[in-house]
This record gives C-alpha cells, sequence and structure tokens, in this order.
C-alpha cells in the first residue's frame, strides 16, 4: 500500500479501534468492582453493541449519501465523548454512568465503522481488495497488541482513571487523521457522490453476503463470550486485570502476522478457502482453551486463536463486501457489521446466563460449537454455488 490516503484512513482505524479495545478487558473488573453479578456484567457489556446494531443504518445511509468521513469523524468525536463518561463513573461509582458511557462508544462504532470499511473498499487498488482489507485488519491486530495489555496495565497500577483519559486522547487523534484523509481525496468523494445510481438496497440479498454475514455472527457470538468473560474469570480467580491483557495482546500479534497474508491469499485464491482455514484454526483455539483455562496454558491458545482471525476477517469482508455497487456499500458495510454487533451483545447476554446458572467456566465449553457454526455457513455457500453452476 503506497498510497497516502489510504494510510491515513488506516491510522484513523487505528486510532480509534485502540481507544474502543483499550477499554475491553476493563469492562467486567470494573463492573465486578461497582457489584454488578455475572448476569449483569454481560448486559453492562451488551450496551456497546445495542446501540451500534440500532445505528449502523443511519451511518450507512450518509456514507452511501457521499459524507462518509463526515461519518468518520462524527465517530471519533462520540469517542472521547464516551471515554469522558467513563472517567465519571470511576470517581461517580456509578455502574449506570459507564453503561451510558459504553452505549455512547456504541454510537461511535455506528458511525465509524462502517464508512471505515466502505471507504477502504472504494479506495483500494484495482485487484487489491484483499490486500487492502488485511493492512486495515493489521491496523485493528496492532491495536488489539497494544490496546488491552495497556489497558491493564493501566488499570492494575495507574487506576481504571487514567485508562479512561487515555481513550479520551486516542480518539481525537483519530479525529484528526480521518480530516487529513479527507483533504487529501476530497474531490474523489465529491465526485463519487455526483455518480449515477448503479444499485438498490435489494442487491444486498446475494448468496455471498448473506452467509459470510451468519458465518460473521457466529464468529462473533464465540469471541464475544470469550473477550467478556476470559477476564471476569480471571477476576474471580484472583490474577490481575493485566492477565487477560497479555492474552488478547498475545492474540492481538499473531492476528497482525496472518493479516495481510490472508488478505492476499483471498485475493489470489478467492476468500472462502482463506476464511474457512482461518476458522477451523479458532475453533481449535477454543478447544485448547477449554482445556486449559489458567495461564501459561492459556497463552497457547491466544497464538492460534490470533492466526485464525487474521485470516478470517479480512477474507470474509472481501466475501461480503467486494462485488456490491459503489453506492450501496455503505449500507452493506452497516447490515454486514450490524452482525458483528448481535454477535457482540448476544453472547454476553446469553452466555452470562449461562456463567449465571453454572458458572464461568462452563461456557467456554459452547465457543467451538459456535464457531463451527460459522464454518458451516461458509460450506453451505460453496455447496449453494456448485448447485448453481
Amino acid at each position: 500500500m503506497e498510497r497516502k490516503d489510504l494510510w491515513l484512513l488506516h491510522f484513523s482505524t487505528f486510532f480509534f479501534f485502540l481507544g474502543y479495545i483499550l477499554v475491553a478487558p476493563l469492562i467486567s473488573p470494573l463492573a465486578i468492582q461497582l457489584g454488578a453479578t455475572p448476569f449483569v456484567v454481560g448486559t453492562v457489556a451488551s450496551v456497546s453493541s445495542i446501540f451500534a446494531f440500532a445505528l449502523k443504518p443511519v451511518g450507512g445511509i450518509l456514507g452511501d449519501r457521499g459524507k462518509s468521513f463526515e461519518v468518520m469523524m462524527l465517530g471519533t468525536l462520540f469517542g472521547a465523548v464516551a471515554g469522558m463518561f467513563y472517567v465519571l463513573s470511576f470517581f461517580m461509582k456509578s455502574l449506570v454512568i459507564f453503561a451510558v458511557g459504553r452505549a455512547v462508544h456504541g454510537m461511535a462504532a455506528a458511525f465509524f465503522f462502517p464508512s471505515s470499511l466502505s471507504t477502504a473498499i472504494d479506495l483500494a487498488p484495482k485487484g487489491r481488495v484483499g490486500e487492502t482489507l488485511g493492512w486495515r485488519g493489521t491496523m485493528f491486530s496492532i491495536s488489539q497488541l497494544i490496546g488491552p495489555a495497556l489497558g491493564g496495565f493501566m488499570a492494575d497500577y495507574l487506576g481504571f482513571q487514567s485508562a479512561f483519559l487515555f481513550t479520551i486522547i486516542i480518539s481525537l487523534v483519530g479525529f484528526l487523521f480521518v480530516l487529513k484523509a479527507y483533504r487529501e481525496v476530497r474531490t474523489k468523494v465529491e465526485a463519487r457522490a455526483q455518480e449515477e445510481i448503479k444499485g438498490s438496497y435489494r442487491d444486498l440479498i446475494t448468496a455471498p453476503f448473506i452467509f459470510a454475514s451468519f458465518s460473521l455472527l457466529f464468529m462473533v457470538f464465540a469471541y464475544s463470550g470469550m473477550y467478556t468473560f476470559l477476564p471476569a474469570y480471571y477476576k474471580i480467580s484472583g490474577l490481575g486485570t493485566s492477565v487477560f491483557g497479555i492474552y488478547a495482546s498475545i492474540m492481538g500479534g499473531f492476528s497482525l502476522l496472518t493479516r495481510v497474508f490472508g488478505g492476499k491469499e483471498a485475493d489470489k485464491r478467492g476468500p472462502v478457502p482463506v476464511a474457512s482455514i482461518g476458522i477451523i484454526l479458532i475453533t481449535s483455539a477454543y478447544l485448547a482453551l477449554f482445556s486449559y483455562l489458567l495461564p501459561p496454558k492459556a497463552y497457547l491458545s491466544a497464538i492460534v486463536l490470533g492466526a485464525g482471525f487474521g485470516l478470517t476477517v479480512p477474507s470474509l469482508q472481501m466475501l461480503a463486501l467486494a462485488n456490491l455497487p459503489k453506492n450501496i456499500r455503505g449500507m452493506g458495510s452497516s447490515v454486514y457489521t450490524m452482525f458483528f454487533d448481535l454477535g457482540y451483545l448476544s453472547g454476553p447476554l446469553i452466555l452470562g446466563y449461562v456463567a449465571e446458572l453454572e458458572g464461568y467456566e462452563r461456557i467456554f465449553l459452547f465457543l467451538p460449537i459456535l464457531t463451527f457454526l460459522s464454518l458451516l455457513s461458509l460450506i453451505i455457500l460453496k455447496v449453494v454455488r456448485r448447485s448453481k453452476k
């Protein structure tokens, strides 16, 4: 990727997601500290996804009308406002205020995430969509590598408030990168807004889009359960917040190693084979995690899990969105990422109920089952394509 506009866009993605994911491992420990039960922990973790799910169509429509950069800037500003609520909740010892912050961060994701994804595809060089999504995913992986460990260590040694203040700062840095990227490609964006409409939203009803979305749903359902309840399990086991931060950082680091490779392979071989291999790795990682929940053996599953995500995420994005008409790609990105939100809000709620009844350990038995359903979606897509041929 040589283009300056794409790199500015990628860096804005890095800072937005760094602010978003830095808070993720702090949700359940802070909620437990404020007296939450396992089900309430899952509910608080789901709040951001509920609001993101509800508002993403608005972000998609605005993006399709040529306002994608403005929508991304609004998302980064909402990220900073969310950080302010987090700080206030800590000093007020209020779980309700913290939940409001999660809601605002969900609004931020609703505006930033779809437009960032669709704009990256729009600006990608011909024949290099997978590679471009791989580099975009690399920014996410670097944020995942740095964010959870940084958030965990800041919470353990400087207090939760320090991590929340840092969220505000880096969200505003993300705003500056989006603004700079917009100035670089303003004429292209304006020209695109005046293009003749070539597709309608009914064109989203295609087999690749539908099955990629369901594959994403099941994969994220499992991921959200792991990301919410593994730090909670470590907390009640007497381990520090930073223990899960290390786990998530290992996962992010190995995801970083495979993102661009996965995108390039999807360009060459097609997204379905690459995504299928990635999901098989993810499933095997969850089986290993269920067998060895505690570190250091648990960190072995983080390695495989990260590598699997690096292959799967850009491939599924390419499968769902690359062949959509440009004028509906914003809404396509919104609907596709709504399946992400649906998985992220369902996982903590449903698995939180399981944890309430049977304990945190039982949750991890369901994760490989869910990712097998993700793989099954891609297998069904293959069958459908063969039958059409």
